[in-house]
């Protein structure tokens, strides 16, 4: 049967309306006035300058006024925060008149953020706040970047600056804890927050277009670890792996793709001394600008005692943190070793090797400039079966009373499984602070179990876990560089 031509017009049309506008972008904020927003708790803190819609103030909520609700969505937004600043972008949330919204996500927005008893808010801009959590800082302030936000039914993307930084796969059915029973997926409208009275940040440009229903993607993990991360990311634990190495063909993307996955963020780090990939100030700025932008924490490590007179404090001040180790040392006989490579290492006997080790490592946390002391108490192969005899509660004394006069953190350590429970909870006790490292030597970067089975063990918490410092508290600019170590 012929179907009449003004009959296929009506389908077509009909089609059409159905879709709706689903593939145009609607523009959130005319820059002129908050029309079309509706704000709850504190409405003084919202308002528009210079074309641009201002949060700053006391805690509010300001929320996209819109009566159907959003379900699949991508929505950018450009922005620009203040020092100190802490914001957020809700979606899947609904009015309401006081408190943080209940329902729905939150898109963190803060580089720079401390809060009260001078607590730096480590969750940073493009966090999943509380989900999927960014620790590194990927943006300035006082600088304008795109935030980008895709939904599509139980699949989240968030993107600073067109790098993908957050990739959520909600399960089925999600740990949440009780306080956080709402943070799900589902449909509603959107909010900007204004957090506090020092918090000024500033919105433009926003744009959201609906999408149309998808499939739901199956986990990327299994659904211990998922639950586990949940856990963590809850309480907002840093979970971050310092110590990885691009080595054994691991690239920069398989780093970020398995951040990605299992929610894990990674600080890479270069091996810099004599005889080392990076040598001098030139080639530490060849490798800074290889990973410039990038959603990783730059790290250095220093090798060897003799890496504090190849580079200047500005140079070294570059990295978000610097560690060594105590694996290079030269002994009492003036023998150089270096304790992984089974020729270069001298033990005429185990308790003089011990007291030399710990006396190096004495000397080298209390005048190097660094953060961490990575891979610690490890030892040659042929005296790790005998670690914890070696290792007396007096020598692990002595290490934790330089780490804690020096300020420096105490990597847990996945692939040597160092330190022990023991040394954990002393170090603890001193208000140490502590990382966690795989220091790999091929692709695989693992999940950080000896570092997970540490936490619950020795009853680590957020407040226990190192951030680095912000550039001016910099250990090399606050404490210079000595021209040689004694001791």
């Amino acid at each position: 049967m012929k179907i009449p031509t003004s009959s296929i017009l009506l389908i077509i049309l009909s089609l059409l309306s159905c879709t709706g506008n689903q593939n145009e972008w609607i523009d959130m904020f005319n820059g002129k006035d908050l029309a079309g927003w509706k704000a709850s708790e504190s409405p003084a803190s919202f308002r528009v300058e210079e074309g641009a819609l201002v949060c700053s103030g006391n805690r509010g909520h300001l929320y996209y006024n819109e009566t159907k609700p959003f379900k699949n969505f991508e929505l950018v937004a450009e922005i620009k925060t203040l020092p100190l600043a802490n914001s957020g972008i809700y979606f899947h949330t609904a009015f309401q008149e006081t408190d943080f919204p209940a329902l729905g996500y939150e898109v963190q927005v803060n580089n720079t953020h401390i809060g009260a008893d001078n607590y730096r808010e480590t969750k940073k801009t493009g966090s999943l706040y509380a989900v999927r959590n960014v620790h590194y800082q990927m943006v300035k302030d006082g600088e304008w970047f795109t935030m980008r936000v895709k939904v599509v039914e139980n699949h989240v993307e968030v993107f600073v600056n067109d790098h993908k930084v957050v990739d959520y796969i909600q399960p089925d059915n999600p740990w949440r804890s009780e306080e956080h029973k709402g943070r799900l997926l589902g449909s509603g409208t959107f909010a900007l927050q204004a957090h506090d009275e020092k918090s000024t940040v500033y919105y433009k440009s926003i744009k959201v277009k609906r999408l149309p229903d998808g499939e739901k993607l199956p986990l990327a993990v299994d659904e211990e670890w998922e639950t586990a991360i949940a856990r963590l990311m809850d309480t907002g634990f840093p979970l971050v792996d310092y110590h990885v190495h691009l080595k054994g063909g691991l690239t920069l993307e398989e780093v970020k793709a398995n951040s990605l996955k299992l929610g894990i963020n990674y600080g890479l780090a270069p091996n810099c001394g004599l005889k080392f990939p990076v040598t001098d100030d030139a080639s530490l700025a060849a490798y800074m600008d290889t990973v410039k932008g990038q959603p990783i924490f730059r790290g250095m490590q220093a090798e060897g005692r003799e890496w504090i007179t190849l580079f200047s404090p500005d140079a070294i001040a570059k990295f978000d943190y610097v560690f060594t180790d105590a694996m290079t040392f030269t002994d009492y006989k003036g023998r150089r070793n270096r304790i992984w490579i089974k020729d270069e290492v001298w033990i005429d006997d185990k308790q003089q090797f011990m007291d030399d080790l710990v006396a190096k490592i004495e000397a080298i946390f209390s005048q190097e400039p660094v953060d961490i002391y990575v891979n610690p108490t490890v030892l040659p192969d042929a005296l790790m079966p005998e670690h914890e005899q070696l290792w007396t509660k007096e020598r692990m004394a002595r290490v934790i009373k330089v780490l804690a006069d020096n300020n420096i953190a105490l990597e847990i350590n996945a692939r040597y499984k160092t330190p022990g429970i023991e040394m954990i909870k002393m170090a603890k006790e001193a208000g140490i602070k502590f990382t966690f490292g795989t220091n790999n030597t091929g692709r695989e970067l693992g999940r950080l179990e000896y570092c997970l089975r540490m936490i619950e063990e020795c009853g680590l918490t957020p407040d226990d876990i190192f951030i680095p410092e912000p550039h001016e508290k910099k250990p090399v600019l606050v404490k210079g560089l000595p021209k040689k170590i004694t001791g």
